[in-house]
C-alpha cells in the first residue's frame, strides 16, 4: 500500500514545476504550492524578509512533499477517513482546500447522513465517512471521484476563465477532469461523446 509520502510525491509530480498564470486564483504556484500558502506558513526561502515570487521558485520538491504531508492530509484530519477516500480527498485538499471536505460532506448528505457541509473534518464526518465506505465499500472512491469531477464542471460553468483547467485546447479533457478521473474506476470515466456533450453549452 502507498503512504501518504508516495501520494504527496504522486501529487507533486502531477503540479508540475512552476507557473504564474493570471487565471489561476492561487496565484504563483510551484508543485501545487501557492504563493498564498507560503505566506501563510512563513516560508522566506530568499530571506528577504517577504514572501514573494522568488521563495515560491527556490521551493524544493521535497519542501512541498513536507508541506502537503503535513498540512494537507494530517491538519486537516484526512488520515482519519477510510483508505478508499483518502488518496482523492488529498489530492483534491491540494487542489481546492477545504472544498474537498466539503465535496465529500455533501455527498454524505445525499447517503442520508446527517453532517454539517463545513469543510471540517470532525467526529461525525469521520463516523459518516467510515459508516458510507463500509456500506458501499466498491463505490464510495468512485462516488466521491464523480463528485469531485461534477464540482470542475460546475467551477468551469460558472467561470469561463477556468474552462481552460476542464477542456484542453484540442476540445477533450482537460487537467482538472483528468485528475478527477484518475481515482475514478475505468467504467465510469466519461467518453469523448459523453464531455463533448457534457460543455457543449460552452462555446
Amino acid at each position: 500500500m502507498r503512504s501518504v509520502r508516495d501520494i504527496a510525491k504522486e501529487i507533486v509530480a502531477r503540479e508540475g514545476g512552476f507557473v504564474n498564470d493570471p487565471d489561476d486564483p492561487g496565484g504563483a504556484t510551484k508543485y501545487g504550492v501557492t504563493v498564498h500558502t507560503m505566506r501563510r506558513l512563513g516560508l522566506d526561502l530568499d530571506r528577504d524578509g517577504a514572501v514573494g515570487i522568488r521563495d515560491v521558485q527556490a521551493l524544493s520538491r521535497a519542501q512541498a512533499v513536507d508541506i502537503f504531508v503535513d498540512h494537507y492530509f494530517y491538519r486537516p484530519r484526512i488520515d482519519r477517513l477510510p483508505k478508499a477516500l483518502q488518496a482523492s480527498v488529498f489530492d483534491m485538499y491540494v487542489n481546492a482546500g477545504a472544498n474537498a471536505v466539503k465535496i465529500l460532506q455533501r455527498l454524505l448528505r445525499q447517503m442520508r447522513f446527517e453532517v454539517a457541509v463545513d469543510g471540517a473534518i470532525g467526529p461525525i464526518t469521520e463516523a459518516a465517512a467510515l459508516a458510507a465506505a463500509r456500506a458501499a465499500p466498491d463505490h464510495i472512491a468512485d462516488a466521491y471521484g464523480i463528485a469531485r469531477r461534477n464540482y470542475y464542471f460546475r467551477l468551469a460553468d460558472r467561470r469561463p476563465a477556468s474552462r481552460k483547467y476542464a477542456r484542453s485546447r484540442s476540445g477533450g479533457k482537460g487537467g482538472w477532469i483528468r485528475r478527477a478521473e484518475e481515482f475514478i474506476s475505468p467504467a465510469y470515466h466519461l467518453s469523448d461523446a459523453e464531455f463533448r456533450e457534457r460543455i457543449a453549452t460552452w462555446g
